[in-house]
């Protein structure tokens, strides 16, 4: 008899929907925080003032989303290596972390629509190292952020040697160090460090950009509503220029990426 009860229970519970668990955005709201991964060591879009917090271009848009949301902002230093790591395992919301878009990164994240922003890679060099095309670095050393994308492509196509590191601080030592020629990386990091009176003298960026490539923002798979609120706030961005707004305000000239998305948004 005790069999047949539970079978018929059974039976009633397969039936009866189970409420859908709240959605990250639900969440965010209730403990009133959005947990945001940025760089902290990534001049001018993620990086410590003196004060040591974090500043800078994707801060600032970070900060700006959770504006919308109504709730205060929490933001957690990440790096190349353990990023979509970290916005797998909950650690965070949300990633505005120069992450590059690439069809790899799409399968393992849910990646905002359109990209907020698009960078070239480019060399942080020594003065001492006159090059000026790529091809002309074939068979030197070149120093470089693990996980970065482009590192096997870069090395493969002009036949440098890649020493990687994590993190940009490191490769910048090794670089001041005498360890490489120069240091591979995005094009706008490049800009930025060519501001600081540390690097201004004595290092230059003389190669032109390669492999422009657009960076996303990315939440966990299957958050499609906080997806298509971040969406929605990518296209405002946009639409008000606030993206042209925030490269003009940390030091570097727009991209055309940039220009060209605010031109486009603001007409429609």
């Amino acid at each position: 008899m005790k069999k047949l009860v539970l079978a018929a229970l059974a039976v009633a519970m397969a039936g009866v929907s189970v409420p859908a668990s709240a959605d990250v955005m639900q969440d965010i709201k209730a403990k009133g925080v959005l947990t945001v991964g940025v760089k902290a060591d990534y001049k001018p879009f993620g990086f410590r003032d003196p004060t040591g917090s974090i500043v800078g271009i994707e801060p600032d848009l970070a900060a700006d989303i959770a504006k919308r949301l109504g709730v205060k902002l929490e933001l957690v230093p990440v790096v190349a290596s353990n990023r979509i790591e970290f916005l797998n395992q909950g650690k965070v919301d949300l990633l505005i972390a120069t992450v590059s878009d690439k069809p790899e990164r799409r399968k393992s994240v849910l990646a905002i629509d359109p990209q907020y922003y698009s960078d070239s890679v480019n060399i942080l060099m020594t003065q001492k190292a006159k090059y000026t095309d790529w091809e002309s670095l074939k068979g030197k050393t070149i120093c470089a952020t693990s996980g970065s994308f482009y590192n096997k492509e870069v090395e493969a196509k002009y036949g440098v040697t890649i020493k990687a590191f994590d993190g940009s601080e490191k490769p910048l030592f090794a670089l001041k160090q005498g360890e490489c020629i120069g240091y591979l990386y995005d094009q706008t990091f490049v800009q930025g460090k060519l501001l600081d009176d540390e690097w201004k003298s004595g290092f230059y960026m003389p190669l032109p950009g390669i492999l422009e490539t657009p960076w996303i923002m990315a939440v966990k798979t299957g958050e499609d509503g906080f997806a298509k609120f971040l969406s929605d706030t990518t296209v405002d961005w946009f639409k008000q220029g606030l993206v042209v707004d925030e490269e003009k305000k940390w030091g570097i000239q727009p991209t055309d990426y940039s220009k060209r998305m605010h031109e486009e948004k603001s007409k429609g």
